[in-house]
C-alpha cells in the first residue's frame, strides 16, 4: 500500500476515486466511518490485477459544476462533468472514465476541477524523458465518460507522461 493523497471532507461531500486502468468510483463521503489513527481504514474501491488508485479527490457539495480531468500516458486528455459518474457505494469496482487501450495508455493522474479551474487554471504536463508544457485548463475538451479524449501532449517514440498537475 502506498498513501497518494490526504485530504479533509465536509458532511455531504463526496470522494472520486480513480484508477491506473481507467475505473472511477464516487462515494458519499458519509460512507467513509472515522476511526482511530492506527487503525488500517476501510476499502474505497475495489481493484482487478494489477489496478492502483492514481487519483483522489473531495467534490464538495457546493460545487455544482465540478468536471473531472484525466490524462493517459500516451498524452490524450479530456474532462467529464462528474454529474456523468453515479453515485456508488464505498467498495465497489466503479465505472469506466476513460477508454484505455495502447494507443491512449493508461491513467497517469486525475483531478476534480471547478468551472473557475477551468477558465483560469492551467495544466503542466511532464513527460518521462523530461517534455514539459502547459495549457489552458479551458484547452482541454469536455466529453463523456466513456471516451479516450483528445492528444494534449505529442510524444516522441518511447515516451510516456510522468505526471501532472494542475493551478
Amino acid at each position: 500500500d502506498k498513501l497518494i493523497a490526504a485530504m479533509f471532507a465536509a458532511k455531504d461531500d463526496e470522494v472520486s476515486l480513480i484508477t491506473h486502468n481507467g475505473q472511477a468510483i464516487r462515494f458519499k463521503e458519509a460512507d467513509v466511518r472515522q476511526m482511530g489513527r492506527t487503525a488500517a481504514g476501510v476499502s474505497g474501491m475495489k481493484l482487478k490485477g494489477d489496478d492502483k488508485i492514481v487519483s483522489a479527490d473531495v467534490l464538495s457539495k457546493g460545487d455544482k459544476d465540478r468536471e473531472i480531468l484525466v490524462v493517459t500516458e500516451c498524452g490524450f486528455g479530456k474532462t467529464t462533468s462528474a454529474k456523468e459518474y453515479k453515485i456508488q457505494n464505498r467498495g465497489g469496482s466503479g465505472i469506466k472514465t476513460a477508454k484505455v487501450t495502447t494507443k491512449t495508455g493508461k491513467v497517469v493522474g486525475a483531478f476534480a476541477v471547478t468551472a473557475e479551474d477551468k477558465k483560469e487554471g492551467e495544466l503542466v504536463v511532464m513527460s518521462k524523458n523530461g517534455q514539459v508544457i502547459k495549457l489552458p485548463l479551458k484547452d482541454v475538451p469536455k466529453l463523456g465518460r466513456d471516451t479516450q479524449g483528445v492528444k494534449v501532449m505529442r510524444m516522441k517514440a518511447g515516451d510516456s507522461i510522468a505526471t501532472i498537475v494542475y493551478f
